[in-house]
């Protein structure tokens, strides 16, 4: 049984979000481009841009809960290396998140650049929070 760094999950997991933070931060704009929306779409009744806490604070308890299923898949891969950590980011990735989202975003008739952008956000996270349990054993 792969024995679990919680330290390396807790890191893995803000590291996963502050990439989200980092990149839609670079590609708001080209995102809701993607979407269909304007910068009237992002504010609240009162007019000003809204925070979405509700949101945001979703998406910290998700990475943290990919962080801790990345650890145990990493560890029945013979434990935590940072080739092993690369390899099963980029493998769960593409086995699983590209092709939901791909699909998602098709069967939705969302423009293409949007499965690009959110498809990438999540291939940088699971890439990061490989090399970040890899490393912290």
């Amino acid at each position: 049984m792969p024995v679990i760094n919680y330290i390396g999950v807790l890191a893995a997991g803000v590291a996963g979000w502050l990439v989200g933070a980092v990149w839609y931060g670079v590609l708001g704009k080209a995102w809701m481009a993607a979407l269909g929306w304007t910068e009237a779409d992002m504010r609240g009744p009162d007019g000003k841009r809204q925070m979405p806490i509700g949101p945001m604070i979703l998406a910290f308890v998700a990475q943290l809960l990919m962080a801790l299923m990345l650890a145990g898949l990493i560890g029945h891969m013979g434990g935590p290396t940072l080739t092993n950590g690369v390899i099963s980011g980029a493998l769960v990735w593409l086995g699983f998140v590209i092709t939901t989202i791909a699909v998602n975003n098709a069967f939705q008739r969302k423009k293409p650049m949007l499965t690009v952008i959110d498809g990438g956000h999540w291939l940088a996270v699971l890439l990061l929070q490989g090399v970040v349990l890899g490393l912290l054993r």
